[in-house]
């Protein structure tokens, strides 16, 4: 059952790609530049050379391929998609290659003749339960293919044939992959009822699937490096005491099995994987304030990170790409605020200074940037700063229909780098947005009555 459902979560077996071609290995767009400047995308809808007779589904697959990379590409804030009604050339006449290659190739001037910088021609056929996609990048004012691949699998891999494509896209333009195949780890009420359950998705929300059932509170989950696991908090009735205690679990993705690593008295909560994913860090209490403690798989406590001091809450661990600093939240110094210390604990250094509650620190991947949650007149706004505590960005700030500020809390950033993840209530419920790391652009994810806690973007899944 759990093989399965780890089957069904991450298309293990999705996806085989061919047919690599590629004419100019460096990057067509400068990433420093696009934020400025958005490139001309022209993406026509994919063509179906199969029988339609032979495959009745073909008008929904050519329809949720082109949904999802059109989206994944609307959502990498380096495109502007150019309307089909601007077209000048009948795509359903005109081959996916260009002429005189082919005999009914496209022209690159009629595509220039409207601005487009880049052009996707695609094709798809249906073999059975199988989709093939042949699918090619041009630039359009060099005249030349980027590349062009092959991509066959299931027609329930679908989502990620789209996904796959659509990180090629942005590794072939810009030399840096996309997050498209990531995934989403969150807690959330959405089954109903009073409950918080672990949950997995999709980066933009579609295919949830439970992962816990706890019947409580499952609260705080966060990735392992590997993807291959996640680690979670959950309220346990207690079998002799009945009382109710915070206790972590690991759940292993691949094997299904569930292990409980931590179950002191008291709080067992706020985990982060080591990079190697052999060890977490998390807060335990163990009935006295709240330290940050290293322990192994097996749950044995590796070493104690903080110590106080004079009785200082130490909370919500997150280790440096590298492994060798520690962000937290500390109230040390009065007010809880983000400090870095060396991995081991030694020589705590604090990095924030404005605010009333500074929490939840979160790292970029490339362990330049630090995303935290800070607490300003009653409401939490998501800011980004060096790792040094230098260059403070601002990412949020919505009212909610009632005219008050919202809470943006938990930031977590996207596997490439380029979007930090948080949750939101200015909608009503807590709702998952990102936003580019830059603060220009917002997006929301959920879109339902649920409640989402603590979400967290996985690495890139392949």
């Amino acid at each position: 059952m759990f093989r399965r459902l780890f089957s069904v979560a991450f298309g293990i077996n999705a996806i085989f790609c061919g047919l690599a071609i590629a004419q100019d290995s460096s990057p067509y767009i400068k990433l420093g530049e696009a934020r400025t400047k958005k490139s001309l995308l022209a993406f026509p809808p994919l063509q179906f050379q199969g029988s339609v007779a032979a495959s009745p589904q073909y008008n929904s697959v050519g329809s949720d391929l082109f949904t999802i990379i059109n989206n994944d590409l609307t959502v990498a804030s380096y495109f502007k998609l150019i309307p089909q009604s601007a077209y000048v050339e009948d795509t359903t006449k005109t081959a996916i290659r260009p002429s005189p290659a082919d005999a009914k190739g496209f022209n690159f001037q009629s595509w220039s003749s409207i601005g487009a910088e880049f052009l996707i021609r695609g094709a798809f056929t249906l073999a059975g339960s199988d989709v093939n996609l042949e699918i090619y990048l041009y630039s359009v004012g060099k005249s030349e293919l980027v590349f062009g691949k092959k991509y066959r699998g299931t027609i329930s891999a679908s989502r990620k044939i789209a996904h796959t494509f659509a990180n090629d896209v942005m590794k072939a333009l810009t030399g840096k992959e996309g997050m498209f195949l990531s995934k989403l780890v969150t807690s959330s009420d959405r089954g109903g009822g009073k409950f918080r359950e672990i949950y997995i998705m999709d980066w933009d929300a579609a295919n949830p699937v439970k992962v816990s059932s706890h019947y409580s509170l499952a609260m705080s989950p966060t990735w392992a490096p590997n993807g291959h696991k996640i680690a979670y908090t959950a309220t346990v009735q207690r079998s002799r005491t009945k009382l109710r205690n915070h206790d972590m679990f690991v759940y292993d993705l691949t094997s299904g099995i569930r292990s409980l690593v931590s179950f002191r008295q008291g709080i067992n909560s706020g985990a982060f994987f080591s990079p190697d994913s052999n060890n977490l860090f998390l807060t335990i209490s163990e009935g006295s304030r709240p330290d940050i403690y290293r322990i192994n798989m097996d749950g044995k406590i590796v070493n104690r990170i903080t110590n106080g001091p004079a009785g200082a809450m130490n909370v919500e661990p997150a280790v440096s790409p590298d492994g060798t600093k520690i962000a937290y939240s500390s109230d040390r110094s009065g007010r809880p605020m983000i400090y870095v210390a060396n991995v081991d604990g030694s020589n705590p250094v604090r990095k924030t200074f404005a605010g009333q509650f500074n929490s939840s620190p979160a790292w970029s991947p490339d362990g330049k940037k630090i995303a935290f949650a800070g607490q300003e007149a009653g409401n939490f706004d998501i800011f980004v700063m060096n790792a040094d505590g230098t260059e403070m960005t601002r990412l949020t700030k919505a009212a909610r229909n009632n005219g008050r500020m919202s809470n943006n809390e938990d930031p977590s950033f996207s596997p490439d780098g380029r979007f930090v993840m948080y949750t939101s209530n200015r909608t009503g419920p807590n709702q998952i947005f990102f936003s580019t790391v830059d603060g220009t652009e917002e997006r929301r994810v959920t879109n339902d009555n649920a409640n989402y806690y603590k979400a967290r973007w996985s690495p890139n899944l392949e």
